[in-house]
């Protein structure tokens, strides 16, 4: 019982807002740049933040407010204005209006903040009486500031106010946070607090996307639960963020790459980036990988790669439906894209996977004629966010129909690799059909793949995709149960002659797919390229 009110002291002590006083750079760019607005006499600002009392600190910390004696009061429905300086016939007015009002009339220098002041603005008196205000604040010492965790400016105040997004904790504050955890917990036995300089690393790594608040409570949940740091439970406090958005998928891959026959190139090249996000990395030069295409026949491991990378690394995977961006209102598209991005952003590092993007992308082209552009403007935004983002998100692309994608998104710069993956050669083959062999095995019918004939089933599967193998497995296991026999050769040859592949029906665009493969993209299996430079030097 003793150990259980530590815990308890804890968590009461880390809510308190003095805990957090750590100036770390994200907070201090943020800080930076609202001050200088305000030395600048800008008279309306928007700050984009969740976070009410971490921002409130930073106003009250930042040169613009302390070093000129401004105060800071700030406004809400339903408590009206408070803060140091606020009069008390200011306490009532809890009419966002009047709030205005009190802001023109009242003779005090200072910032003044009004929380969650976006739903008021589809009032054109309000929003006209904002207006108002740049011209006649100018001059008097005073600042309006809208705090809100959404930005919804409406067109008459574009050119009026400023926006400044203020940043979730980066590294260093989360440290913080986690260390405070530690130092308040450090006289329980019962609490495991020697870790190595690597785990807690990780830990402050995984609690990056949270805001102050979630990151101390997820911290303080995770030793009341486990009397530890458990990576898995802040993890799933992220995963609540990614759910929330409805724009983004939070999978759980079980997959690894041990189990994705062939693609040896792409194996090697993810591999040899597995400790890319790491801060070692950073202190050696490594750039942050951006992301990789993977392009190619359908059914021949492109979205179980992507799968598996996650496994690979531990990074949260993130899937990106493009389908559910686009919405109806005038708008909407646009600022879906934009925060299943900044979502993303939040949790990384992170992988961000977009299956089958051609399908979403579909149309860019003729977007100014069919949709008002909507579909150009959600690709443009994508794509430049692609070349300039600097935030740890992995972006994972697949495609199987390259003539549909956009040429921008294919040129240098954009992804670090464009792989193509081909069908799998006789080798690949027969590593795809041991492992799903294998797959079928279970404790009461093991199956061993030395069992069988696997050079006639590799030499019957010759243009088949790893998919259509899998089925062909899956089709003899059927045919064996209802048989009354186990899985034979002569089953899983019947089940292969059975399907007609890919390879039959798509003979032209393959082929297609493989001539532009040749000069434009890099080769994820080992095999493939190994054929592909034989067939070169025949024609020379």
């Amino acid at each position: 019982m003793a150990n259980d009110n530590v815990v308890t002291d804890t968590i009461e002590q880390l809510q308190k807002p003095e805990k957090l006083q750590v100036e770390d750079t994200s907070r201090q760019r943020s800080i930076e740049e609202i001050s200088s607005l305000i030395r600048a006499r800008y008279p309306l600002i928007w700050i984009v933040s969740f976070e009410e009392q971490r921002v409130l600190k930073a106003l009250r910390d930042c040169r613009g407010v302390r070093d000129r004696g401004k105060k800071l009061l700030h406004w809400s429905i339903t408590d009206g204005w408070q803060g140091i300086g606020s009069q008390e016939s200011g306490k009532e007015i809890t009419d966002p209006y009047k709030a205005l009002n009190y802001i023109l009339a009242t003779e005090t220098k200072a910032v003044y903040v009004l929380k969650d002041f976006h739903p008021y603005l589809q009032n054109p008196t309000i929003v006209r009486r904002l207006r108002d205000m740049p011209e006649r604040l100018r001059g008097t010492g005073k600042t309006c500031i809208l705090l809100s965790a959404v930005l919804k400016v409406p067109p008459e105040l574009e050119k009026e106010i400023a926006v400044v997004d203020f940043d979730l904790p980066d590294l260093e504050e989360l440290a913080f946070i986690r260390d405070g955890v530690l130092a308040s917990v450090a006289d329980d036995p019962s609490v495991e607090t020697n870790l190595e300089p690597r785990q807690l690393e990780k830990i402050a790594e995984a609690a990056l996307g949270l805001t102050a608040v979630e990151a101390e409570n997820v911290f303080a949940k995770s030793i009341v639960k486990h009397k530890r740091f458990d990576i898995d439970v802040i993890l799933q406090e992220k995963e609540q963020i990614i759910r929330k958005s409805g724009l983004l998928e939070f999978l759980h891959p079980q997959e690894t790459l041990e189990g994705v026959g062939g693609l040896t190139q792409l194996k090697s090249w993810l591999d040899k980036r597995t400790k890319a996000f790491t801060r070692e990395a950073r202190e050696f030069g490594l750039p942050q990988p951006k992301g990789i295409l993977l392009l190619g026949v359908p059914g021949c491991g492109k979205s179980l790669s992507a799968k598996s990378i996650g496994n690979l690394w531990q990074l949260p995977l993130l899937r990106l439906d493009v389908g559910r961006v686009f919405g109806s209102l005038v708008g909407s598209s646009e600022e879906n894209i934009r925060r299943a991005l900044r979502t993303a952003e939040a949790v990384a590092p992170c992988i961000l996977w977009l299956d089958e993007l051609e399908k979403g992308l579909s149309g860019v082209q003729s977007s100014g004629q069919s949709d008002a552009g909507t579909t150009a403007r959600v690709f443009g935004t994508f794509i430049t966010w692609l070349q300039e983002k600097t935030s740890p998100v992995f972006v994972i692309a697949t495609a199987n129909q390259v003539k549909m994608l956009p040429p921008e998104l294919l040129r240098k710069g954009r992804f670090d690799e464009i792989f193509f993956v081909d069908l799998p050669s006789a080798e690949e083959r027969r590593e795809i059909i041991q492992i799903h062999i294998r797959r079928a095995s279970t404790p009461t019918h093991p199956r061993d793949p030395a069992d069988f004939d696997l050079d006639a089933l590799v030499e019957a599967s010759e243009g088949y995709s790893g998919a259509e193998i899998e089925e062909a497995v899956k089709s003899a296991l059927y045919d064996a149960f209802d048989q009354g026999m186990d899985l034979n050769t002569e089953l899983l040859l019947q089940a292969l002659d059975d399907t007609v592949p890919l390879s039959t029906t798509m003979q032209e665009d393959i082929t297609g797919m493989r001539e532009w493969a040749k000069t434009r993209a890099r080769f994820a299996s080992a095999q493939t390229l190994r054929e592909e430079r034989k067939v070169r030097k025949l024609e020379l």
